[in-house]
């Protein structure tokens, strides 16, 4: 396969969860793919140990953790984010695509100009801004100095969800900008996600019977996790807001759940990047692309239910949907239009935006100024939203719901366990006003991708299900 020519240093930087990380070489977070519902039992002691002092502000907690590599497969963990894929096919895919060499921590001293940047998710994205700093700019440095012909090399960055907003406090705070040509982002919650608010107050789900890995108290203890909080009114009227207003913001909530200095510091994190992109007076010096997701049925606003908060999908009756976890209003840099051509719009799910072969024609247009053959359904109303479960318990049913601008399409669900490899493909019932819905009755413990599509030839909305083991 002939691979296109890159001269500039590519960077990948993934979403919360998606680095492994490990102890003096032992892993304390490195469970995906078909492992992963295995481990989770057996890890659930290490994972919370985990949890960080909440006074810790932007340093590391001295606990021997690090960073250790990309998780290449599915991962999760119950009650702290939605499921994502992993990125080992990214990577493999801009190796086969791209004059590409891959960057190993363990050999610095080698040229290499694609950096996969494995970071402790638990802490600040100051504190991972910083270290993403001390690792790209010394790569940058010695590729320049290995050829001629990377004189004028660059960096690139390509960054999934949370990855994002650490790249740009690096970008704009840190002044990585004078030395990046391109920065695109994929479902990156430039105003928070109402999923972190939900975990954060709601805590891990309860009455998930042998589920006994109760995580809250270490979400409630991370600083990145506080720094996905909505920044923008999203809590309906009623609750904490003046007479008058239909929406109050996050932070004059009185339910348990956040830590206050972790909110006050989260706002102070977000106003840095909004000074420093105010203070340039003008466009950014580097380009900027944003992919974000589209129908997927989101949580956008939030209604408080006694001591918990219930997810509404609409925002001033408006359903503008998302990537499942990301609202869509959430999707795209603040100083970046709606109607800006940098802004790309999938129908696709969260944690598969990085697998999604339409997300991959953006990025070889982004590498080589050229347009693929684009790999995108015929019509719009081939677009499919999908809800299901990403939890399920043995024996309860597993529900498939779409949503489509058409009420004629024939759509299917194929449901593979990544553990036997077994698969099960399944029409969905029309129920007419754009809706379908399948069920299947059992399915046994383990871990599986669903694939869901109109038979039209639109590309599938991808999205996963964790089906739990009985105790022992």
């Amino acid at each position: 396969m002939h691979r296109k020519p890159c001269t500039d240093v590519v960077v990948v930087v993934p979403g919360i969860m998606g680095s492994a990380l490990a102890v003096s070489g032992t892993p304390v977070w490195e469970l995906s793919g078909a492992a992963l519902l295995r481990g989770l039992r057996t890890f659930g002691g290490s994972l919370k140990g985990l949890q960080l002092p909440v006074d810790l502000g932007d340093g590391h907690p001295g606990d021997g953790v690090r960073p250790i590599g990309l998780m290449r497969d599915l991962h999760v963990l119950p009650g702290l984010w939605r499921p994502i894929d992993g990125y080992s096919g990214l990577l493999r895919w801009l190796e086969q695509s791209f004059t590409l060499t891959r960057y190993h921590p363990a050999h610095p001293e080698q040229p290499a100009n694609l950096v996969p940047f494995a970071y402790d998710w638990r802490l600040s994205n100051r504190y991972n801004a910083c270290r993403l700093h001390e690792t790209v700019e010394p790569v940058l440095y010695r590729w320049r100095a290995a050829h001629p012909s990377h004189a004028n090399a660059e960096l690139v960055f390509l960054c999934h969800s949370m990855g994002g907003l650490l790249t740009r406090y690096y970008l704009e705070v840190l002044g990585g900008a004078e030395i990046t040509r391109r920065l695109l982002t994929m479902g990156t919650p430039y105003r928070g996600s109402v999923q972190a608010l939900l975990n954060l107050v709601n805590g891990v789900r309860k009455g998930i019977g042998p589920l006994k890995l109760d995580l809250t108290a270490l979400a409630r203890s991370l600083p990145a996790l506080h720094q996905l909080l909505p920044g923008y009114d999203c809590v309906e009227s009623g609750h904490c807001v003046e007479s008058g207003a239909d929406l109050g913001h996050h932070r004059e909530l009185t339910l348990e759940g956040p830590e206050p200095a972790l909110l006050a510091d989260a706002a102070e994190f977000h106003a840095e990047i909004a000074r420093a992109v105010a203070g340039r007076g003008g466009p950014s010096r580097y380009r900027i692309r944003a992919v974000h997701g589209l129908r997927q049925p989101t949580p956008t606003t939030v209604r408080v239910e006694g001591d918990r908060l219930e997810p509404r999908l609409s925002i001033r009756g408006q359903d503008e949907g998302g990537d499942g976890t990301v609202p869509r209003l959430s999707g795209r840099p603040p100083e970046m239009d709606e109607d800006d051509d940098a802004l790309r719009g999938h129908s696709e799910q969260h944690g598969a935006l990085q697998t999604n072969a339409a997300v991959r024609d953006v990025i070889w247009e982004w590498l080589t100024a050229e347009q693929r053959p684009p790999h995108r359904g015929p019509v719009a109303a081939d677009q499919v939203g999908v809800v299901h479960p990403d939890l399920l318990l043995p024996g309860e049913p597993f529900e498939v719901e779409v949503t489509a601008e058409s009420d004629t399409l024939l759509v299917r669900t194929t449901v593979s366990a990544l553990n036997s490899g077994r698969q099960v493909t399944r029409p969905l019932r029309n129920l007419g006003a754009g809706r379908y819905r399948v069920r299947l009755d059992r399915l046994d413990p383990g871990v599986y991708r669903v694939r869901t599509q109109a038979a039209t030839g639109a590309l599938p909305v991808t999205s996963s299900l964790l089906v739990w083991e009985e105790a022992p």
